[in-house]
C-alpha cells in the first residue's frame, strides 16, 4: 500500500476544503456519476496499483497535514488543452488526522504508510483542545 500527499492550494481551512466536495469535479467536466470527490493532477502515479482502493491522499492545508481521503481509483483523463492528466477519484468523506506540519512542495509526493499521521482517535487526541496541543507538539518535533 502507498499513500499520496498533496498541498491544498488556495484553501485555508479544512471546512473550506469540505465545501468544495460537490463542485470540484465539475470544474474539469469530470463526472464519474457517483458520490465522489475528484482532484485532477498532471501525472499518473507509477505506483498506481499500490494506491487504488488501498491508499489515501493526505491534504496539507495552510502548512499542516489535517485530513485524508481514501483513494478509490486513478483515471487517465485529458485536460482542456488536450494534455494527458490523472483524475484522483476519492471517497467524499474526509478523515481528520493528527495535525502534522509539512513544508511546501510542488505537485504531489508518495507517502509511505509508516510516515502518515494517525487518524484522530487512534493517537489519543480526540477533543478540539487536544488537537491544538497535538499541532504544537508536532511543530516542536515531539510527536
Amino acid at each position: 500500500m502507498m499513500h499520496m500527499i498533496k498541498l491544498c492550494v488556495g484553501v485555508a481551512t479544512l471546512e473550506e476544503l469540505e465545501s468544495y466536495r460537490n463542485e470540484r469535479a465539475h470544474w474539469w467536466g469530470a463526472d464519474y456519476g457517483e458520490d465522489v470527490h475528484v482532484h485532477r493532477t498532471r501525472t499518473m502515479p507509477k505506483r498506481k496499483d499500490e494506491m487504488e482502493g488501498q491508499g489515501s491522499i493526505y491534504w496539507v492545508i495552510s502548512g499542516v497535514v489535517r485530513c485524508r481521503q481514501p483513494i478509490l481509483r486513478l483515471a487517465e483523463a485529458v485536460d482542456e488543452q488536450g494534455l494527458k492528466c490523472c483524475d484522483i477519484i476519492m471517497a467524499p468523506d474526509m478523515v481528520r488526522t493528527i495535525p502534522r506540519p509539512k513544508s511546501p512542495f510542488q505537485g504531489w509526493r508518495y507517502l509511505d504508510p509508516k510516515d502518515a499521521p494517525a487518524d484522530i482517535g487512534k493517537g489519543g487526541f480526540e477533543e478540539e483542545g487536544s488537537l491544538e496541543l497535538a499541532e504544537e507538539l508536532a511543530k516542536l518535533g515531539l510527536i
